[in-house]
């Protein structure tokens, strides 16, 4: 039941791009299209599930063992990049149309905050449902790592279909382009805003 609630928390009440703005980037960049938005969400969830298995051992059996858990967003950042290293690996030699039409934004996974915050309140954070403050376990920190993954991948996919959509509408002049994008995306956020009080 845990598990659920944790996914059903990072999904849709607290999603990581509506709710906490965290990703706002690879958001508004990647989501032209649907077909780069699964690209993009496929890579980050991969590598916050990654990044979060890995920043989680590293912080409770070497940083806080030996007291210098102040090193802890460099020791991550590290690790983060050298993770979106592999994957743009990987991305290039399965899927060369992909790595062309991810481009820039693929490196940019290193920097994406989304990834870092993600690991960042793993070990940082109790997390509250069903009333009673936890502190999550590994399997935990992995199933809410890959549910804050899924919500940004929900998130940037339902913005690249009604972009898509947009493109061929007839929008006014003055909100062409990135005005509706943000005007969309505020609405967006305040859709997810319904599901709060849910968990």
């Amino acid at each position: 039941m845990e598990y659920i609630l944790i996914i059903i928390s990072a999904v849709f009440v607290n999603n990581i791009l509506l709710s906490q703005f965290l990703g706002v980037c690879p958001f508004l960049g990647v989501s032209k299209k649907v077909s780069t938005a699964l690209g993009m969400s496929a890579a980050v969830t991969f590598v916050m599930a990654l990044a979060t298995c890995v920043t989680y051992l590293l912080q409770y059996y070497v940083l806080v063992p030996l007291g210098v858990e102040y090193l802890q967003t460099v020791c991550f950042i590290l690790v983060i990049a050298g993770l979106v290293q592999m994957v743009e690996i990987i991305i290039k030699k399965i899927s060369p149309s992909l790595y062309q039409a991810l481009g820039i934004f693929l490196p940019l996974i290193t920097t994406n905050c989304a990834v870092l915050g993600v690991a960042l309140m793993v070990v940082q954070k109790q997390f509250s449902f069903g009333g009673e403050a936890h502190m999550l376990n590994l399997g935990q920190s992995v199933v809410f790592a890959i549910a804050s993954a899924i919500g940004f991948g929900l998130a940037i996919i339902l913005f690249a279909g009604i972009r898509e959509q947009l493109e061929i509408s007839k929008v006014p002049k003055a909100f062409q382009g990135v005005p509706i994008a943000l005007i969309t995306a505020g609405i967006m956020a305040m859709a997810f805003m319904g599901f709060s009080g849910m968990v």
